[in-house]
């Protein structure tokens, strides 16, 4: 199948006018202008017409869980009051509660172009039935949380890893997420680092997202410190940064999703660099707790690979009384919002290729390239070639269809093939 489009933006290239990309199965064969389209490939066609054909968005952390939390929530003088708040509600959740949420939060992601996302799972008896609910290529990562627990790190750990590895269809799509530097051990990071690299599955873990978390780290006081020192061994704490944390407990390496980086010390850059590890920024999750300016050029000089995520629904503001949803178009705006300087097409990187890199997917998704999976975004566009990637960062409102792996699975093509 051919699809042609009045401008293609593959991302992984300069943006083309009138192009085609050319499906085979489940991946892409070629992409290329109209005039060049070779004989080989000159089959049954499609046009999308006046329309932005891109690569599916990939969003880098989300807790599909905690959708239907959406302005539950207010914004918390400590982020101390905000984990209070959160694991209060969670606790008066059914886990069919918890599946309708997540089966919600799918629903928004696909209407609005992304089809492949990292997410955090915290309820995992909900798999692989939601799975099952929607089409998105879902990489899911089992929460591992070492405090107020009976069990120790070994056994978190190894029972976690064998009931993901035992669900149907968990190859390329499960991994482990220790939640935090502050709610997890030395051990339990270091064991889920083993664990992972042996299976060779991801990692993601939330770091340096809040100053108390910084401060408890750096100088063993503040809210968070004086929270959690009946809860755990504190001994950790007082000897630098969280990512030097990290760093002594050897966790550091390209397998690793380091969620929100907001706060950094001397050299914290120049670490999660040389370990090649990859950056989860959540533009909007990081306005509704009001930190301080991300650390966007620090990271990037460091050659760090920042991608983009929604995180959850449950630390996003409620705007003149409407719900939020999950959309990384938002997320996009959001980022521009606070860094104007930043070039578009950049931006759109965080949003694909970005993502694919931190998944370990390079090649295969976040790009139109030959080889890659079909995954693809339609979006209308009327304006010039040139505006194309602004005009696409800057969309609003559902994406006209999505395909995942060759085959529409939203919009207005959905029943096309």
């Amino acid at each position: 199948m051919n699809l042609r489009a009045r401008i293609v933006v593959p991302v992984a290239r300069p943006t083309i006018e009138d192009g085609v990309v050319c499906l085979e199965g489940e991946r892409i064969a070629w992409v290329g202008r109209h005039a060049d389209l070779p004989a080989q490939f000159a089959g049954p066609g499609r046009d999308l017409g006046e329309v932005i054909l891109l690569p599916g968005l990939i969003n880098a952390h989300c807790h599909l869980d905690y959708t239907d939390m959406a302005g539950q929530l207010t914004p918390p003088r400590h982020f101390v009051d905000w984990i209070k708040a959160i694991v209060a509600l969670k606790s008066s959740w059914s886990t069919e509660e918890f599946a309708k949420s997540w089966r919600s939060g799918a629903d928004m992601l696909l209407r609005t172009g992304t089809t492949t996302v990292a997410d955090i799972e915290a309820v995992p008896g909900i798999l692989p039935t939601a799975w099952e609910a929607t089409p998105l290529r879902v990489h899911s990562f089992r929460e591992l949380l070492g405090i107020r627990s009976s069990s120790s790190a070994g056994e978190l750990v190894s029972n976690a890893a064998s009931s993901l590895a035992a669900l149907p269809g968990a190859d390329h799509r499960v991994g482990l997420s220790p939640h935090a530097t502050y709610t997890t051990s030395h051990e339990l990071l270091d064991l889920a680092a083993q664990e992972a690299w042996r299976r060779r599955w991801r990692l993601t873990t939330h770091v340096s997202e809040s100053e108390e978390e910084f401060e408890m780290f750096m100088y063993r006081h503040g809210p968070m410190f004086d929270w959690l020192k009946g809860q755990r061994d504190m001994t950790d704490c007082g000897r630098g940064s969280p990512i030097q944390h990290l760093e002594r407990a050897g966790y550091l390496n390209e397998n690793l999703i380091a969620v929100h980086v907001n706060y950094l010390w001397r050299h914290d850059a120049g670490i999660l660099g040389r370990g090649q590890v990859s950056v989860a920024h959540c533009p909007r999750s990081h306005d509704f707790f009001h930190h301080l300016r991300f650390p966007r050029q620090e990271l990037e000089s460091a050659d760090v690979n920042i991608c983009l995520g929604t995180d959850s629904l449950a630390s996003v503001r409620v705007e003149r009384g409407v719900k939020p949803g999950l959309n990384l178009f938002e997320e996009m705006r959001a980022f521009l919002g606070r860094s104007s300087e930043v070039a578009p097409e950049h931006v759109l990187r965080m949003a694909t290729m970005n993502g694919a890199r931190a998944l370990g997917r390079t090649g295969e998704l976040g790009e139109l390239t030959p080889g890659a999976l079909a995954d693809l975004i339609v979006i209308p566009h009327h304006g010039s070639p040139a505006q194309a990637v602004e005009a696409a960062v800057q969309h609003q409102g559902e994406v006209s269809s999505s395909m995942i792996d060759g085959r529409w699975v939203f919009g207005e093509h959905q029943t096309a093939r």
